[in-house]
């Protein structure tokens, strides 16, 4: 280290000072112990050198800043580039807490520290910033009114982003990997780590679905004025998505009949009604008493357009086994048909699905072994909800149904049916609907055990998926 003797420095010197090989360290003359340091690589700073206790110590401080346009209207904060008069100023101070009996390298930790804390209080107590807070807002005033599947979105922030609280009593249910958070301080880095963690963990497809989730959501906030600019700017998807085919054997059906069987409510009578009815998983979830006829000669269910997919209300004639499902399902003081509360639609899906995949496998085992099966059935082909709808609408073209009515009764709309004639569509299908969805039934049936044949079996080819 190149040491040079005490000069009072000018801004002429400063201005001629070429970096060297070796660190170098000009003394101040005008404030005792008060250094420029220059590295090889022509980097400044300022440091203070002084004893303590007996033993010599080193004060950083600032980096080097050889003029400033506008005068400085207050102390430097630590780390901030400083000039040379500022440069002596926090000198001297440091010196004065010297004379004090303080240690300045100490005074300036304990002073970082309060100041960080202090920051960190600051945004602390304007709660409307927090992650757990905005998200329940943006789940309130954007998602619920706008949104068919706002209850998707909770879950995904209550259980992937923010964790959550409850809204009545405060308390602290659950903190996921950004509960507590300041949403100014939430990093594209961070963003892109949490949606690597889920798609590491074996969930492209959720991943996908968050990313979406965070889009919207941080556009709302910039929106609403709680961010600048939304960190989600240039973030891609990681998982390349394919359309499913995903369509469930005749075998495939009747374990799954079997093993919803077993199951209690809510999910028994929920699985078995999106294979008999062919309506979305949310759909039937959360179905309403109101919504239901089920005396008469022609029972059916209204699903309103402010809960379907596509916006249009959909008329779903319900067969007499639907019928009966319902009938021994009904809680007359209840609002939902599936409910686990009372006051809520049935949720937890995930967990139910797995217990029904745990069911058909053992059911395949079981029987697999009665016909003395050598095989080593360890599980079962992957298959999601949708796949249930897609299944009820294979089978339906399978049974001989024109394509527009089993898009009338899945609720679709394609070029198969279009203007006026859409508008009215759920009303001049009924009858045919009803046709198509009982012949289901009956093979439903038939093939569960459940109902006695006395039509000719059906061809083996499926027709093409349209769900």
């Amino acid at each position: 280290m190149n040491l040079r003797s005490a000069k009072t420095l000018t801004l002429m010197t400063l201005k001629s000072i070429k970096a060297g090989s070796a660190r170098q360290e000009i003394a101040d003359g005008l404030v005792p112990g008060l250094y420029l340091v220059i590295q090889p690589s022509g980097s400044k700073s300022w440091a203070l050198r002084y004893r303590f206790e007996g033993k010599p110590k080193k004060l950083t401080v600032g980096p080097f800043l050889f003029e400033r346009t506008t005068p400085l209207e207050r102390p430097p904060e630590a780390g901030e580039a400083i000039t040379l008069p500022e440069a002596r100023t926090t000198a001297r101070q440091a010196l004065q807490l010297l004379a004090e009996g303080q240690d300045p390298s100490e005074a300036r930790k304990r002073a970082v520290e309060a100041a960080v804390t202090e920051a960190v209080a600051a945004k602390l107590q304007d709660a409307s910033y927090l992650a757990e807070n905005l998200a329940a807002e943006f789940i309130t005033k954007y998602a619920m009114p706008k949104n068919r599947t706002w209850q998707e979105t909770q879950r995904q922030f209550r259980k992937s982003i923010t964790g959550w609280r409850d809204p009545e009593t405060n308390e602290i249910k659950f903190k996921g990997p950004w509960f507590g958070r300041d949403v100014r301080d939430i990093s594209k880095r961070e963003i892109v780590k949490l949606l690597d963690d889920i798609n590491d963990s074996g969930s492209p497809i959720a991943a996908n679905r968050i990313f979406a989730t965070l889009s919207v959501w941080f556009s709302w906030m910039v929106g609403r004025d709680k961010l600048s600019v939304s960190p989600m700017i240039g973030l891609k998807k990681n998982a390349v998505e394919s359309p499913r085919d995903r369509v469930l054997s005749d075998n495939e059906i009747r374990i799954l009949w079997k093993a919803a069987s077993e199951d209690g409510y809510p999910f028994k009578q929920m699985w078995q009604l999106l294979l008999l009815t062919g309506q979305r998983r949310g759909e039937v979830a959360e179905m309403e008493w109101s919504e239901l006829v089920l005396i008469g000669d022609e029972p059916h269910w209204i699903i309103p357009k402010t809960r379907s997919k596509n916006g249009r209300p959909n008329h779903v004639p319900l067969t007499s086994e639907a019928v009966r499902i319902l009938d021994i399902t009904r809680d007359k003081g209840a609002r939902y048909v599936f409910s686990t509360n009372g006051a809520t639609p049935v949720s937890g899906f995930s967990r139910s699905k797995k217990r029904l995949e745990e069911r058909m496998l053992q059911i395949m085992q079981g029987e697999a072994a009665r016909a003395g099966n050598a095989l080593d059935i360890r599980s079962i082909p992957q298959f999601g909800l949708h796949d249930l709808r897609r299944t009820c609408a294979t089978n339906l073209a399978r049974l001989g149904v024109p394509i527009h009515i089993g898009e009338a009764i899945l609720n679709h709309v394609s070029g198969s049916v279009s203007g006026v004639a859409a508008v009215y569509n759920r009303f001049d299908y009924i009858a045919e609907k009803r046709a198509a969805l009982e012949k289901w039934e009956d093979f439903l049936l038939v093939l569960t055990g459940e109902r006695e044949s006395n039509v000719v079996s059906m061809s083996p080819h499926s027709a093409k998926s349209r769900a």
